[in-house]
């Protein structure tokens, strides 16, 4: 999988509204980390041909998921951020070991090129 010269949109928000998105477009109500919304696929795909889709990140979750990783705030963003790019992308770890793994390597390789902390792992 490839990325063509595309823009991303990121929405950093709180615990409520992230819930009220993952109920929203997910039907699971409880709050969550990070949310991809792909604007390359489906009926409306040709309105914004530029645009990858839309990241939104809870900063309530990430950082609760930060202090318990030992992590700072920023590096958490980071790795959910790289999480939801890859999503918008296409990659997928949710039914298939095989590709949860690709994806794994993937994040594992961009986080590394964008953190400093070269310990940081992908989730």
């Amino acid at each position: 999988m490839g990325f063509n010269a595309h823009e991303i949109s990121i929405v950093i928000t709180d615990d409520a509204q992230i819930q009220k998105l993952n109920y929203m477009y997910r039907n699971i109500d409880k709050p969550t980390n990070v949310l991809a919304f792909p604007m390359q696929e489906g009926q409306f795909s040709d309105i914004t041909p530029g645009l990858l889709g839309d990241v939104v990140i809870s900063c309530d979750t990430a950082s609760k998921e930060a202090d318990m990783a030992q992590i700072t705030l920023m590096e958490r963003i980071s790795q959910l951020l790289v999480h939801g790019i890859l999503h918008l992308a296409g990659f997928d770890h949710e039914n298939d070991e095989s590709c949860a793994r690709e994806m794994e390597d993937k994040s594992l390789e961009l986080i590394r090129q964008i953190e400093a902390n070269t310990d940081l792992n992908s989730f």
